[in-house]
């Protein structure tokens, strides 16, 4: 099984698994550390200290979204459902927005109204 190094805070990671999970490829998720210093697991597999790196089955290493992509591309067929899965993350992630900025809204109106008490 694939494995797959990665954060939750890399677009780049988001963008792998997405890509992944359209092609309905099963992984094994490893959470990297957010200190190049401190992967010393994730050079141990891979050679590299960056993210996102997908160790294939073969164990060799594939390091970075391009590579990946491209790997992943040239090696595995996409399924008829890859398409609704795309829409279907465009939708969440447009949900998302949306719900993030309506918090800042309200979290910049809350914080407007308390300035104007304090005067």
């Amino acid at each position: 099984m694939m494995e797959l190094w990665q954060t939750e805070w890399c677009p780049a990671s988001r963008r792998i698994r997405q890509r992944l999970t359209e092609l309905d490829v099963s992984y094994v998720l490893h959470q990297v550390p957010v200190e190049k210093a401190d992967r010393g697991a994730l050079r141990a597999a891979t050679g590299a200290d960056s993210i996102p790196a997908l160790v294939l089955e073969d164990g060799r290493a594939v390091i970075g979204e391009g590579p990946i992509g491209a790997h992943l591309h040239e090696h595995v067929a996409e399924p008829a459902g890859a398409e609704a899965h795309r829409e279907k993350a465009e939708k969440a992630r447009r949900r998302e927005i949306q719900e993030a900025a309506h918090a800042l809204l309200v979290q910049t109106k809350t914080h407007a109204r308390a300035t104007e008490v304090s005067r």
